[in-house]
């Protein structure tokens, strides 16, 4: 176990009404994912699951503040700015650059948490989940990208699961 249960700051569902069920998700899948990843140094973050692969806790951290930032800063509020760690010359740069060093670990979370702090207040301040974003074309209402959200984290969240295991044993929650 990551943590003991009086210790979890996890919810255990009962939320009630569509904003508190969807917020309350993803906030706990947010959580669940950094239990997931604290504790390791650099070299564990940045080892591989098993070649030829390359994902990483790592690589996982800055992809995420990278799908934050996707969903959230560039499609629903609709703000032009460069992709973390990703470019038309390194289209997979949030893994391949997740290096076993302790100041790329650091950057990677302060993107991420920055990234979830941006998401955090944008659904906040919205007045309902029927507020669009534009990806490409195609309008996207917020409660879509909120539910694409709880699925991300949760998929990588058994990711991290794999990755722990590997890197120390760890498993669950």
């Amino acid at each position: 176990m990551f943590v003991r249960p009086d210790d979890d700051p996890r919810t255990e569902g009962g939320f009630v009404g569509e904003r508190d069920t969807l917020v309350g998700y993803l906030r706990d899948q947010r959580l669940t994912w950094e239990m997931k990843c604290a504790g390791p140094d650099a070299e564990a973050m940045a080892r591989r699951s098993v070649g030829p692969s390359n994902l990483s806790l790592l690589g996982l951290v800055r992809h995420l503040a990278g799908v934050e930032q996707t969903w959230f800063r560039r499609v629903m509020a609709g703000r032009d700015v460069p992709r973390h760690h990703r470019s038309e010359d390194a289209p997979n740069g949030d893994f391949d650059g997740a290096v076993p060093d302790a100041a790329v670990v650091a950057e990677a979370w302060a993107t991420w948490r920055s990234e979830v702090a941006f998401a955090e207040r944008f659904v906040d301040e919205a007045r309902d989940f029927d507020v669009t974003g534009t990806d490409g074309d195609e309008p996207v209402p917020l409660r879509e990208v909120l539910v694409h959200m709880i699925e991300e984290y949760a998929r990588h969240n058994g990711h991290a699961d794999f990755l722990r295991e590997r890197i120390d044993g760890r498993v669950g929650q």
